[in-house]
């Protein structure tokens, strides 16, 4: 009798875990099949900042230090080179930049809203509003994702220079998150703009 329970016990067991295992099997073949607004439900993700309020809080913060620790300026005095030059000078860059590298993964969380509905994006006739934006985006979402790794590409390079001390790294590599951000911008904000890309 012992023997017989087990024996179903054990087959109850394998059942269970061949069921779990198809389960999850057909889970994550919705995932990667489904566009992100489809799965807003099943995400572990709760995103409540908007696209807007991460680049005014987050990315404007920390990329602004890195374009302003290399620059030069003309006084009355004569002109001032401007460099980080003591190791808390480069720590203060890495944090930034750090934050920087991350926040790409920010930027891709299915269901974020470019801005809320009583915030304007537009400044300039060539801007458009967060509808149009948000619409922009999720036509072509791959190529959003790409530009958002292009973006912490950029920022890796800016990790690298910083950990070398290297100035002249550190000014290429801040001239490439400029062009990364300006092609993301004239993709998805300002498509009707021509401004050129440096």
């Amino acid at each position: 009798m012992q023997n017989m329970q087990r024996k179903f016990a054990l087959l109850t067991t394998l059942a269970l875990l061949v069921s779990a295992s198809a389960c999850s099997e057909r889970a994550e073949e919705s995932i990667a099949t489904n566009p992100p607004e489809l799965n807003k439900t099943a995400s572990a993700f709760r995103p409540h900042a908007t696209l807007q309020e991460i680049m005014l809080s987050v990315i404007d913060p920390n990329i602004d230090p890195i374009w302003n620790s290399i620059s030069t300026v003309s006084t009355v005095e004569g002109v001032e080179e401007i460099r980080p030059q003591t190791d808390e000078d480069w720590a203060t860059l890495r944090n930034h930049a750090i934050v920087l590298r991350e926040v790409s993964n920010l930027l891709v969380i299915p269901g974020r809203k470019v801005a809320h509905p009583d915030v304007s994006t537009s400044t300039h006739h060539t801007e458009l509003q967060a509808e149009a934006v948000e619409a922009l985006i999720a036509a072509q979402w791959p190529v959003f994702v790409e530009r958002a790794h292009a973006l912490q590409d950029a920022a890796d390079l800016v990790v690298s220079a910083i950990d070398e001390k290297n100035v002249d790294k550190l000014e290429e590599a801040g001239g490439i998150i400029e062009h990364t951000c300006e092609s993301c911008h004239s993709q998805f904000w300002y498509p009707g703009d021509k401004r050129p890309l440096n």
